[in-house]
């Protein structure tokens, strides 16, 4: 998506792709970076200057869960990297009602060694085409994990919860402070 982006300005770039994927949110609103204004032009700079990095890096890890399927069962998916509105309270989502669909994470809530956590839960989201944790989920889940090395879920008794946050992921303290480049 950053490529997509054909001014030079990095200012400009950012407000640029922050449109951009407002629109491939579930609602616009979930893409927010609400703050003074020389916080949110910060932010939008430090986008148009290294969002293409980062996608790259969310790109292999979408890779890396594609990798978990053979070619005829995978799903047409786009991940991009997005600050998500703090009320909303959620590291990553996906947005299974757009062709194709589309992860977004918000890498400054997590530590950049849980981003492929991240991605796993949302991938196993977009395979399913469901935003539940049912046994399907948990099924799905426990592949992807076992596929690109991480530790996959135990079955629990209260599934639904223990899922929503597997493979955990550590939030950071100031999600904020990522996209203005202090990490």
């Amino acid at each position: 998506m950053g490529n997509s982006l054909l001014t030079a300005d990095p200012m400009v770039r950012g407000y640029q792709y922050l449109d951009a994927v407002r629109q491939l949110a579930l609602e616009p609103g979930m893409v927010d970076v609400t703050a003074h204004p020389r916080v949110r032009d910060r932010i939008c700079l430090w986008i148009g200057k290294y969002i293409d990095a980062i996608n790259a890096e969310l790109n292999a890890c979408l890779e890396a869960c594609h990798g978990c399927f053979h070619p005829e069962v995978r799903r047409p998916m786009q991940i991009c990297a997005a600050p998500l509105a703090q009320e909303y309270g959620i590291d990553g989502l996906c947005n299974i009602l757009v062709e194709p669909t589309v992860i977004l994470i918000d890498v400054g809530r997590i530590a950049p060694h849980d981003w492929l956590s991240i991605v796993v839960h949302e991938y196993a989201h977009a395979h399913l085409g469901s935003p539940g944790h049912d046994r399907r989920f948990f099924e799905v889940l426990s592949h992807l994990c076992l596929g690109v090395g991480l530790a996959p879920p135990i079955w629990q008794s209260n599934m639904e919860m223990y899922l929503r946050n597997w493979p955990h992921c550590a939030s950071m303290t100031n999600p904020l402070a990522f996209w203005m480049g202090y990490f």
